[in-house]
């Protein structure tokens, strides 16, 4: 069962995996008031989009800040008090319990929320095993929400397909936001593991992060507009 304190448009995270800041401001502004929530990872935090957070913030926007943090535990908890100065509401690290801890105390005092990515989407078992794990991905996927859970962190990255599971594991205390979403009839491009909105919202998903299918559409706020209607549904 899906929790309500989510507001329904909020589910919505849309990337903005775009080279410029400039860019990235005209589709703010295509999309409008069809997206409340938006993302900023490596490709525009690195052309300068970082003061982006405090500006969308500002103007009543969630910002998740995708940076995947994992370094010795004072790097990790300075960068999240930085992250958290800017006043953004998610932040990633990846799911290494020293990392994960430094995360977490450090975000304390403020509105800042830690996610843990387990494994990436663009990783399958092979890709697990090449990098010299010894787990596949649903078991390891497992093991790191656990130690997550322990150690406090507020929500987790996964795969749509993991969602009903890892409820099962982490009850719905911690919010799951999934990558991987594409909307019937887009192309899968380099992620291995993916879903449609309605389906992953049925499966136990909290958030639905999308970015090439919206920010390469011909119109962008139809396709938000058309995700939020397939999530709308997928909740009555």
């Amino acid at each position: 069962m899906q929790p309500s304190d989510i507001a329904p448009r909020d589910r919505l995270i849309v990337a903005l995996d775009l080279p410029s800041v400039t860019k990235a401001e005209a589709m703010i502004a295509r999309l409008g008031d069809s997206v409340t929530f938006y993302k900023i990872g490596y490709q525009l935090a690195f052309a300068g989009g970082l003061p982006l957070v405090r500006q969308l913030a500002g103007a009543g926007k969630k910002v998740f800040v995708d940076l995947k943090l994992h370094d010795i535990g004072n790097t990790v908890a300075r960068g999240v008090e930085s992250v958290a100065a800017l006043g953004a509401t998610f932040l990633t690290v990846h799911a290494y319990p020293q990392t994960m801890k430094a995360a977490v105390e450090a975000r304390a005092g403020s509105d800042l929320k830690i996610l843990a990515v387990t494994v990436l989407t663009s990783y399958d078992d092979g890709d697990l095993h090449a990098a010299g794990y010894r787990l596949g991905v649903s078991d390891l996927v497992e093991a790191r929400a656990q130690q997550a859970q322990v150690l406090g962190v507020d929500g987790l990255v996964c795969s749509p397909e993991e969602a009903a599971a890892l409820h099962k594991v982490v009850g719905h205390q911690m919010k799951l936001v999934t990558p991987g979403i594409r909307p019937a009839g887009s192309a899968a491009g380099d992620q291995k593991r993916i879903m449609t909105p309605a389906r992953a919202i049925s499966a136990g998903a909290d958030y639905l992060v999308v970015g090439r299918p919206v920010m390469e559409a011909a119109d962008p706020k139809a396709v938000a507009e058309a995700i939020l209607a397939e999530i709308v549904q997928a909740l009555a």
